[in-house]
Parts: structure tokens; sequence; C-alpha cells
């Protein structure tokens, strides 16, 4: 068995005293490290052996424009991707917070205020001497009536010392949520795209299986009216020309439901593209209605290499290592904080056109808290986040399987439907001159009615057997893409961009090399 290994980002840091200087104390530990048993291979067939060449443009190897087109205006009009989007500039913003935490703060202040003196005589309420004061003149005795004004400005600082590594492990948290959240909106952008591909394969199916339809229709249609020829010359028996008309019926009623069934088939691919339905019609007018599956060209043969490059795996991975600093955070919420402030400032009286100013600086107080009784929270705190790291590492693990699963799954239909297509085509061919030989035995009358529409309902079960196995396997290639990450490299992968229109773009997807 193979292993996905994950290291996870936080090295927790502890003191076994207190430093009131700026470098602190720590102590480190070895970083956890989680295990996800994965097969040592595929155990199903790879096509074309397995080679590690990537899959360059996935979508465009159909060489159907339209197709991605539809998915470009899927992703544009889909609230998943928006949502996703959304989600990656919270956890953008959080980082940036998170960071700032590490440095000192700086505030700026100003006021005026002006009211009277509050003395009848001397200086100014306020403005004796002290350190950094400025010179000043004075006047002689001023009533308690005279009004004074007062302009005050300075500057503020203050800096928490990260004695414990508590901002360091919400810093590092942010940073794991960040890259998870970009790694879940390419996620979304690859289930959409697989949404919108099997919506327009299954399209695409419906309108072959609809020309079956009106073919078998079309024929029996024919038949009928032949056979009610024949009956009223008295050549045909009128329980035959009944069974004839029969037939025709029931042809005809599958041709509305198939209709039907194209009609609400195409509704999903509005709803999902946002194109009007008017509009996509003609689109699909115009483009062929058959395209050949092109072969998958190479799968990497390792499973670790082919899983790490999912981008649900790579958040689910990154879910452990925000766990794990949120670990580290709350184990620093139990030891002391050491905060350090600072201001300078300038003051300027004004009273009976005497002016008097003072500057002034502080350099404190440096504030050491100790926590001493919290009723158990701290502690409360710290195992609730180590129960959630012990979720995400559950998680991860199942992410990894589900992600096996969901690959060979698709190999093995991939497979099976590509062997099965040569013995649909061949059934379909020989029932088809079985039906022409029966018809022209029936027509010479050599054959019955029975046998004309048994052997016409042994092709029409066959030619709509082709046709669903021709949608199963379009639908396995897509499940195949989606299993694979949707060409997403958690190397190159940038999240969206909020200050130009890309998020309403989709590159030709990719089926990335191993890292």
């Amino acid at each position: 068995m193979r292993k996905l290994r994950f290291r996870s980002r936080l090295t927790a840091v502890l003191c076994t005293g207190i430093g009131i200087g700026l470098s602190g104390c720590s102590l480190t530990r070895p970083p956890a490290q989680v295990e996800a048993p994965v097969p040592a291979q595929w155990r199903a067939p790879l096509p074309h052996g397995g080679s590690l060449a990537s899959l360059a443009n996935w979508w465009s190897q159909l060489d159907d424009p339209l197709l991605v087109e539809l998915i470009a205006a899927a992703e544009a009009a889909s609230p998943n991707v928006a949502s996703a989007a959304a989600r990656v500039a919270e956890a953008r913003f959080t980082r940036v917070q998170a960071g700032a935490a590490l440095l000192p703060s700086l505030d700026g202040t100003a006021s005026a205020s002006r009211g009277p003196v509050g003395v009848s005589g001397g200086s100014p309420s306020g403005a004796g001497t002290g350190a950094g004061s400025g010179s000043s003149s004075s006047s002689g005795g001023l009533s308690s009536s005279t009004p004074i004004t007062t302009l005050q400005a300075g500057l503020q600082s203050k800096w928490e010392v990260d004695l414990f590594g508590r901002l360091r492990a919400d810093r590092d948290a942010a940073e794991a949520k960040q890259n998870s959240a970009n790694a879940k909106w390419h996620d979304a952008r690859v289930a959409v795209a697989a949404e919108t591909a099997t919506a327009y394969f299954a399209e695409r199916a419906c309108q072959q299986q609809l020309r079956v339809s009106e073919a078998d229709a079309r024929s029996r249609a024919e038949t009928s009216r032949l056979t009610d020829l024949s009956a009223k010359a008295g050549f045909t028996a009128p329980a035959d020309a009944a069974l004839a008309r029969a037939s025709a019926s029931d042809a005809s009623g599958r041709l509305t439901q198939q209709r039907a069934q194209c009609a609400v088939q195409r509704k999903a691919l509005v709803a999902l593209s946002g194109i009007d339905e008017a509009t996509l019609e003609g689109k699909l007018a115009a483009a062929p209605a058959q395209r050949a599956l092109p072969a998958v060209g190479s799968i990497a043969s390792v499973p670790a290499e082919a899983i790490s490059q999912r981008p649900d795996v790579y958040a689910a991975e990154l879910g452990v290592a925000s766990a794990s600093a949120d670990v580290g955070s709350a184990e620093a919420e139990r030891y002391p904080k050491l905060t350090v402030s600072g201001s300078i400032g300038r003051s300027q009286y004004r009273v009976s056109g005497v002016r008097q100013s003072l500057e002034t600086w502080t350099v404190g107080p440096v504030a050491l808290t100790v926590p001493l009784l919290d009723g158990g929270s701290r502690k409360a705190n710290v195992d609730a986040a180590k129960a959630r790291y012990a979720e995400a590492v559950s998680l991860y693990r199942a992410n990894v399987r589900q992600a096996v699963r969901e690959v060979e799954e698709a190999l093995v239909n991939l497979d099976a439907t590509d062997t099965r297509t040569a013995d649909a085509d061949a059934a379909v061919k020989n029932y088809q001159a079985s039906f022409d030989a029966t018809q022209a035995r029936y027509s010479t009358g050599l054959a019955s009615l029975f046998e004309l529409e048994d052997s016409r309902r042994t092709l029409f079960s066959a030619q709509t057997a082709r046709v669903s196995l021709q949608r199963e396997r379009t639908e396995a290639w897509v499940a195949l893409y989606r299993s694979m990450g949707g060409g997403w490299n958690r190397q190159a992968a940038q999240g969206p961009s909020f200050e130009s229109s890309s998020m309403t773009t989709f590159p030709a997807a990719k089926v990335a090399t191993s890292p």
C-alpha cells in the first residue's frame, strides 16, 4: 500500500519560562503527520498503459467549440462558483488580518476643545511645565469666564509580543484556509464543467434516440397504411390490419414521449448555461450531432500521484493543517500575554492671545497578563480544537478513499463501455440486415406480419441500447475527468481574480502530471 503523507504546517511553540525581551522563548516539537493509505497501483485497466504525460486540453480534444462555450457560460452563471469565489475573498482578507496582528499597530489621534479657564489667574489649566514642554508666554490674571482653546494631536502604538506562538498559529491557520478556499473554488469549477458536459451529452443522446424513434414510427405507420389497403382489398386479415395499427400507435406514443424528454433535457441545459432557449436551440442545430470521443491518452499509473492533484483532496489536507494550527493557538491562549504600548503627542493651549505648547512621549506600559482562573474555559477550547483536528483527519482520509473509488469506477466503466461498443454496433448492423430481409419477405407474402413486427421490435431495442451505451460512455469519460481533478494543478493553481473578468472565462482544462 502506498500512503499519502501530510505534515501539518504548525510547529507548536512551548516555553519553560517567560522572557520579557522581544525575542521571547520557545521550544518546538515535531509536526504531526497524517497518513492516508492508497493502493500501490490501480486495480482497473488504464488507458494506454498509464503514461505520466499530461492530458492536455481535455474538452478541446472533442473539437466541439459549443461544449467549451457552454461550460464557460455555466461557470459564469453558477451560484456555486460565485459562492466559492466569495469565500476565497473572505479567506484572503482574514489572512491579511491575521498577518497584521503580528505587527505593531499605530493610531493617530486629534482633538480640539474650547471652554472656560476654570481659574481666576495664573497659567491655563493643565499647562504646567514638564518633560518635552515648549516655551510659553503669559499675560496677567485671567478671569474664569475667559475661554481657552485646547488642540491635541498624537500617535499611539501597541504591540503584542508573540511569546508562545499564538499569533503565528492564527496566521498559519488563516493561510491554510485561504489555500483551501482556492482549491474549493477550482473544485466548484470542475464540478460545473462536469455537470454541464454530462447535460450536453445527454442532450445529444436524446436527439439520437429521437431520430431512432422517428424512423421507427415512420416505418410502422407505413406498414399500417399498406396493411389497411391490403385488408380493404381482401388480401389481408382484419386482425393483421388491427395489429399494424396498434404497432403504429405504440410507436407514435413513444415518439411523443421521447420529444417531451428531449424538451425537458434541453431546459436543464438552458438552466445550467443561462443561455436563452431559442439561442441555444440555434447553436445546437448548427453543431454536428455526433462526435466520437477521443481516446484517453494518459492517467498517472501511481494512485498517490493522481489523487494528490484533486482540489478536493488538497482542500481536505489543508483542513488538517488549519485544524492543527488552531490547536496550537488554543494552547497558547493558556499562557501569559505580553503587550508593549507607547505614544507621542503635542498639545497647544490658546487663551486671550496667549499660546502654550507641550510635547510629550511615553513608552509603556509593558503589560503582562497571566491567566489564573477561568473555570476551565481555555482548557475546554483546547480540547474542542483537538476534536476538530481529529474530525479533519478523519475527513481527509475518507476523502482520499472516496477519490480512489471514483477513479477506479470511472476507469472500469470507461473500459467496459469501450469493449461493449463493438458488440453494440455489430448487433445493430445484423438486426438491421435481418429486418430488411424480413420486410422484403413480408412484401412478397413469404413472411407474416408477426415476424415483421418481431424483427422491427428487436432492431428498435438494439438501436436504443446502442444510444444508451454511447451516453453511458460519455458519462464515464466525464466522470474520469471529474475524478482526476479536472486538470487542476496544485503547484500552479491560482485563486479567482476580483479585479478582472477572468472569473467568467473557462480556459481549456488539463489533467496535470504528478507533482
